[in-house]
């Protein structure tokens, strides 16, 4: 094994590991609290007040912290106004799936957006589609297929809508990539919160509800932990490889299906793990892959 270069610390796989579990409590979290406010309100409502929260925490953060509000200035804006657009198909994709297929099928399906990224990634940022990539491609896809079992089972609207939604992810972490050379993580955040608050008001005006108490809890829930989860997640790389801490991830699909028995009686299929297993197998590949590359 080559030595690390004295610029590179050696890896914390302890704390990495921690971090990650951080990450994988909040999606799980944010999984369940989606749950119980649809019992009040729909997905157009949850996408609205969730933007409406990140808004008011970044807003806050602006007047606070030392640098104000100057820290959000861009050249950029076209790019943030795309990077949010397929965000939010993706965003939607992911909670309209929520309330409709069982939680352990939702992460594993949303498992295949690093895939997606390796779909994208030549055609938007001029990357090699090496061998290697195709071999977890096309491990991924037999993941999917195992776990839909088309033919065999009748394809749920929500799956459908979940892969859309990791399509809609990976489109967005592309720009995202694409866009970081400029502009510091916050600012990229902040733009997400900003745009995607008056086009969640267009789309769940007709239906525009105050929430409940109880409700208002989970809302807020749901947008302080999707921050988090992606904190931990950058906490997480920084202190081991992305090819080390990439499939800690995994033990979210086993957490999320008993979370799923314990709370909702959904059944614990060994279908979905298997496929999810293989789709894991696909993302381990395509970081060796990169690991090559760089």
């Amino acid at each position: 094994m080559a030595a690390r270069t004295g610029a590179q610390p050696p890896a914390n796989l302890f704390g990495a590991a921690l971090w990650m579990l951080g990450a994988v409590v909040s999606f799980s979290t944010i999984a369940v609290a989606g749950r119980e406010a649809f019992r009040e309100l729909d997905v157009y409502q949850v996408l609205f007040y969730r933007s409406v929260i990140g808004l008011v925490l970044f807003m806050t953060y602006g007047a606070l912290s030392k640098g104000g509000f100057r820290q959000f200035r861009t050249k950029r804006i076209k790019q943030h106004a795309v990077r949010n657009m397929i965000h939010l198909v993706g965003q939607f994709g992911w909670f309209f799936a929520l309330g409709l297929i069982p939680l352990a099928q939702l992460f594993a399906l949303e498992f295949t957006t690093p895939l997606w990224i390796a779909v994208l990634a030549p055609l938007v940022l001029g990357e090699r589609l090496t061998r290697m990539r195709l071999t977890a491609l096309a491990l991924g896809f037999a993941g999917v297929m195992v776990i839909l079992r088309p033919g065999l089972e009748t394809v749920n609207l929500g799956s459908v809508a979940m892969l859309i939604g990791a399509v809609g992810f990976a489109g967005g972490m592309i720009m995202t990539k694409r866009l970081a050379p400029t502009e510091p993580p916050m600012t990229i955040l902040f733009y997400m919160a900003l745009m995607q608050t008056p086009v969640g008001l267009l789309l769940a005006f007709n239906g525009l509800q105050w929430p409940g108490l109880t409700t208002c809890f989970w809302l807020v829930l749901i947008s302080i932990l999707g921050y988090t989860a992606h904190f931990c997640i950058v906490r997480a790389m920084s202190l081991a490889d992305a090819i080390v801490v990439a499939p800690m991830d995994f033990i979210r699909l086993p957490l999320i299906a008993v979370v799923g028995v314990m709370l909702y009686g959904e059944p614990l299929e060994l279908w979905v793990l298997a496929g999810g297993a293989l789709v894991l197998l696909g993302n381990y590949g395509n970081l060796m892959a990169e690991r090559r590359a760089g």
